[in-house]
């Protein structure tokens, strides 16, 4: 909690995700300052810093740090983009609070499966799997990784899968459209309820986090699988047939997360999109 009335929560990276893992601590009683590029646009009773990260060091307001939350968010998908926020926007940050004589109790870095690349198994990917970037953002979000266990000795990596829920999954709008084309792949979700939750979760717990966790729901499935339960749920024509014999793609485990005692609420994809 809060010490001598100063804020005890940092987030660098306040967007949908952040805000929400936010409002779940103010609401356990941290006192929450949230870094955005818009400060006006960080909800109550968060504070907003306004900061462009891929240019400027913050100017922080003073602070008694306790838990430390790394939410960010790049665009355009581009190795530059995703190195000008990941990897320098943070290095920034984390100058920030150096300089700032703040070192956190506990600090959550929000990543990415996407880490993985195309990495396939019989089994589940799971922590353990080395990472196979695909791409140029894939590997700043693992750079970025490195750089957080770097700068911030005992924090925790959340890798996130497939974020949906608030606002209609664009999933849904390629089944109404009949644009589901790779029914055989592998899919892996978190509902973002779920995610935020996962955050908070590895934050307070009482005992000390693992340095990697993946954050996924219980059950990867087939694309396929999940748009025909839309289109029946939506009164569409049915998307092509999936055929397990021609599965591709990752599949990925929450072993190591469940373990520690979080439970998702949204198990699979067919509570995450009940609604």
């Amino acid at each position: 909690m809060a010490g001598d009335n100063l804020p005890d929560v940092l987030l660098v990276g306040c967007g949908d995700l952040g805000a929400d893992i936010g409002l779940r601590l103010a609401a356990r009683g941290h006192d929450v300052v949230a870094i955005r590029r818009r400060a006006e646009l960080v909800p109550p009773p968060l504070h907003g810093v306004a900061a462009d990260l891929t240019r400027d060091v913050p100017h922080l307001p003073p602070l008694a740090l306790d838990l430390l939350v790394v939410t960010l968010t790049a665009r355009p998908r581009t190795e530059e983009a995703y190195r000008a926020t990941y990897v320098d926007g943070m290095g920034r940050a984390l100058d920030a609070i150096d300089a700032a004589g703040q070192v956190p109790r506990r600090a959550v870095l929000i990543s990415s499966t996407g880490v993985y690349g195309d990495a396939t198994s019989a089994e589940p990917l799971d922590e353990t799997t080395t990472p196979l970037p695909s791409d140029g953002p894939a590997e700043m979000l693992l750079e970025a990784e490195r750089l957080f266990a770097r700068r911030v000795p005992g924090g925790t990596v959340l890798r996130l899968s497939g974020l949906y829920g608030h606002g209609e999954p664009r999933l849904l709008q390629q089944v109404r459209a009949g644009e589901v084309t790779d029914p055989n792949r592998w899919t892996n979700r978190i509902h973002r309820d779920d995610a935020a939750a996962a955050a908070v979760h590895l934050l307070t717990l009482d005992e000390t986090p693992g340095p990697l966790y993946l954050g996924t729901d219980d059950e990867p499935a087939l694309l396929g699988d999940v748009a025909a339960h839309l289109a029946r749920g939506l009164d569409v024509p049915a998307p092509p047939v999936t055929d397990p014999a021609q599965a591709h793609g990752r599949r990925l485990s929450n072993a190591r997360l469940r373990a520690t005692g979080w439970v998702p609420t949204c198990p699979t994809y067919r509570e995450g999109y009940g609604s």
